[in-house]
């Protein structure tokens, strides 16, 4: 079987880090076939997976997608928003599929990748863990049944280097909810309360956002009922849950006609 060759953006960042190491580990068809940082980064040329901390791969750290877009099939991409879209325009013009684990897109943003999918297949995913994917299922399924008589909060926590707030994550959880209540999270959403707010305002969603210290990500969404509460929690302890997700969605992809998927298609949600 021939494998999905993958490269990983942000190669020696926490993100791009880990899916080396999760490359190296998995039983996927997939294989490392190029690594990338910006231009002008002091580890270009290195080897990728010395950089994380593995035996040499002959993967060399490169700075021009498009000049090495011959030795990949598939792009990982854990960087920020601008870097995803110059790399989405290089992957659209040669063909190329992408897994996306970016967050805060814009509006504008986000019709831009769904532009690039009616030419080239996209995996999107506020997060790649398996264990909050089954949590999403969950709680679409929960919604359904205590939505109507629940006040519903979602708090999250992250460490204090995250840049986007509520996380990619909470926003999918809220969108999971909003599902299975059947409303519009758009309209329904309270993200910051401060001051003399009044009684809270049944059918809306709350969010809470904390950061500091090193928490890799914590997510619990509450239902809260009269004499009753239940909690839906997930903790993740290592970025390696969305690594390895990350690149069992990379091996699923290869290979995939053109389209948005997300991590429901690939673990047969």
């Amino acid at each position: 079987m021939n494998k999905t060759r993958i490269a990983v953006l942000g190669a020696t960042g926490r993100m791009g880090r880990a899916v080396i190491q999760a490359l190296s580990e998995t039983r996927q068809p997939v294989v490392l076939g190029a690594a990338f940082e910006r231009s002008g980064h002091a580890l270009i040329g290195q080897d990728a997976a010395v950089q994380a901390g593995l035996p040499p791969s002959g993967v060399l750290i490169a700075d021009d997608l498009a000049a090495r877009a011959a030795d990949f099939d598939v792009v990982i991409d854990f960087t920020r928003p601008e870097g995803t879209l110059a790399a989405l325009a290089v992957c659209r013009a040669h063909g190329k599929g992408m897994v996306i684990g970016t967050t805060g897109f814009t509006p504008e943003q986000k019709q831009q990748l769904a532009d690039a999918a009616q030419q080239i297949p996209l995996c999107i995913a506020a997060n790649f863990s398996v264990g909050v994917n089954v949590c999403l299922n969950l709680l679409e399924q929960a919604a359904r049944v205590l939505a109507a008589d629940s006040d519903i909060e979602i708090v999250e926590a992250h460490h204090k280097h995250k840049v986007d707030a509520p996380s990619g994550t909470a926003l999918a959880m809220g969108e999971a909810v909003a599902r299975g209540a059947g409303i519009d999270l758009a309209t329904h959403a309270i993200y910051a309360r401060q001051g003399h707010t009044g009684a809270r305002e049944a059918g809306k969603i709350g969010f809470a956002t904390v950061r500091g210290g090193d928490v890799v990500g914590d997510h619990t969404v509450m239902f809260l009922g009269e004499g009753e509460r239940v909690e839906i929690t997930h903790k993740a302890s290592s970025r390696q849950n969305f690594a390895r997700g990350a690149v069992r969605a990379a091996g699923w992809l290869g290979g995939k006609a053109a389209g948005t998927y997300s991590m429901r298609e690939v673990l047969g949600l």
